[in-house]
């Protein structure tokens, strides 16, 4: 018979413990010691089910966890997860034997703390940044490889080559365009997925992959905690945020991951309103990495955004504060096995999800234009995008961000290379499309994580939110005169 492992707690959380088993008239499939553990740490789904099965005394329960929690100076779920830490403790101590440090452990640990502390935290963290999402995803995934697939491949060769064929095989005219031409299916929505999405993506999953195998990201969740509990969030957020640089439908999937309904409301809007996917973040690097003026401004107005609207969500939802806790592994060098393994999962992923949807995304464009419909919602964006300063053409990339905002961001760089918008008129759309409503998957995962009411109304919100932004910031730069 194997003995049963018992821990002990400190006496509030023992008496309320007790109170709360006493309590508890129903049978569970857990021990009604773990449930009454689980209803301390406010467990949403074990609350649910005492809620349903307690009735009347579930009142009771509440009350007793709200005394609890005013009695004690921290966290119930952090007093009873360090009551357990020490126990695993004792028992890995009876069974583990620790070798001595090594000069090697001894650079990782002192490596490990220089990434911790504030002062020198942040210059590493704007070096990682720097050199390994600006220089390596923005210069060389969306400038140098982006220029040749898209100028060398697709301009020189493809596109005529498909244009060529089909309009000499397809007689009819409206037929031609679902497949060629301006907005065919290969010459637009193969082009923008292969030739400028692709390579930014891929650059952007590799980096990922490394800082993820290394172990600094839950160092930067430590760094940060501070300054995201200022916006109803902790450190943990940190990962559902740095993986919506990747691919914010998978970041919304992970928000799960944070222990209130709070935090994952406010995670999920800043997701959706102000982080930027890698692809349409290296769209933008790409064509903001010329003027180091713009590239700033935009990157401190979409930064003002997440805090204002992080701060202002916290201060508007119910509830407490958020607690943190995590482990935090080994800072190690990368293998390249796990960071090459990790960065294919993530492309194959890239190409079985994102490129039909960008091909769905040319479908439609082609119906729209065919029926007219396309030209007419074109028509009503040009007001808009005019109140932003920005010309006609800008309301076609707007028209394409409610397809997908990183086809949007495609878009928004092909006008860049017909020097169609000014410097000012470029960070102004930048910014807005940064802040324009998600794209078609995220929505869809909003709605299964938050619910149908919660996603509609966050996508009203950033709807309003983005174009109201972009005028102000377009204002702004008027006045001031900063960029041409």
């Amino acid at each position: 018979m194997s003995n049963q492992l018992s821990i002990s707690y400190d006496e509030l959380v023992e008496n309320s413990t007790r109170k709360i088993v006493d309590i508890l008239k129903h049978n569970y499939v857990i021990s009604k010691r773990s449930v009454a553990l689980l209803l301390l740490q406010e467990d949403e789904d074990m609350l649910e089910l005492v809620r349903t099965k307690e009735g009347s005394n579930y009142t009771k329960i509440i009350d007793i966890i709200k005394n609890t929690k005013s009695k004690s100076d921290k966290p119930l779920s952090y007093i009873i997860s360090l009551s357990r830490q020490k126990e695993v403790d004792k028992l890995t101590n009876k069974v583990v034997t620790k070798k001595e440090k090594t000069e090697k452990n001894c650079v990782s640990e002192f490596l490990s703390k220089l990434t911790m502390n504030p002062i020198t935290g942040i210059p590493i963290l704007i070096l990682v940044v720097y050199f390994g999402f600006y220089k390596f995803v923005g210069e060389f995934g969306a400038g140098t490889v982006v220029d040749f697939l898209e100028t060398n491949i697709f301009e020189a060769y493809i596109n005529p080559w498909v244009d060529n064929i089909v309009n000499s095989i397809i007689p009819w005219t409206w037929l031609q365009d679902l497949v060629a031409n301006e907005y065919g299916i290969i010459t637009l929505g193969v082009r923008y997925a292969v030739a400028i999405v692709l390579p930014i993506v891929g650059a952007f999953f590799l980096v990922f992959s490394i800082i993820e195998d290394s172990g600094y990201l839950p160092r930067l969740a430590m760094l940060v905690d501070r300054v995201f509990k200022k916006i109803g969030l902790n450190g943990r957020a940190v990962i559902p945020m740095v993986l919506g640089f990747g691919c914010d439908t998978m970041a919304t999937m992970v928000s799960r991951t944070l222990e209130t309904k709070r935090e994952r409301v406010i995670a999920t809007l800043l997701l959706a309103l102000a982080i930027p996917c890698s692809a349409q973040l290296g769209v933008i690097m790409s064509l903001l990495s010329g003027n180091s003026g713009a590239l700033g401004i935009w990157f401190i107005f979409i930064m003002l955004v997440f805090l204002f609207i992080g701060f202002l969500t916290s201060k508007i939802l119910p509830g407490d504060g958020p607690s943190f806790y995590m482990e935090v592994p080994p800072l190690r060098l990368p293998k390249l096995t796990n960071v090459l393994s990790k960065t294919y999962t993530r492309m194959q992923w890239y190409f079985v999800e994102i490129i039909p949807l960008f091909i769905f995304a040319s479908v439609l464009i082609w119906i729209g234009n065919i029926t007219g419909l396309f030209g007419l919602l074109i028509s009503w964006l040009e007001p808009i995008v005019n109140a932003l300063g920005l010309p006609n053409e800008a309301a076609e990339v707007f028209l394409f961000g409610f397809f997908r905002r990183d086809y949007g961001a495609a878009g928004l760089f092909d006008l860049q290379k017909a020097n169609i918008l000014n410097p000012r008129q470029l960070v102004v759309s930048a910014a807005t499309l940064t802040l324009f409503l998600p794209c078609v998957a995220q929505f869809a995962m909003m709605i299964k994580e938050r619910g149908l009411k919660v996603a509609l109304a966050m996508s009203a919100f950033i709807l309003v939110f983005s174009f109201t932004a972009g005028y102000f910031l377009n204002k702004i730069l008027l006045i001031t005169g900063v960029l041409a």
